[in-house]
């Protein structure tokens, strides 16, 4: 004769409910100041200039990091910084 085995029932486990969330502080609306300066204190004006981005860079294709040693160079020399 064959032993039967007890069978037992699991109990689904109890699900936590979710903590509820809390409600975002309103932001008060604020007046627009004015205008606000560059970041970092740098104003560059390229108004007026008639160099094409060839003279500026070169006719090879360059990295990011070189245009932007190439631009600053550009803007040191023209004097187009505010600094």
């Amino acid at each position: 004769m064959a032993v039967k085995k007890k069978t037992t029932k699991r109990k689904a486990p109890k699900k936590k409910a979710a903590p509820k969330k809390k409600a975002a502080p309103k932001k008060k609306a604020t007046k627009s100041k004015a205008k606000k300066p560059a970041f970092g204190g740098y104003a560059i004006s390229f108004a007026g200039r008639s160099e094409t981005v060839e003279q500026v860079f070169g006719k090879k294709p360059i990295a990011p990091s070189e245009m932007t040693k190439k631009i600053w160079a550009f803007v040191k020399s023209k004097s187009l910084s505010n600094r």
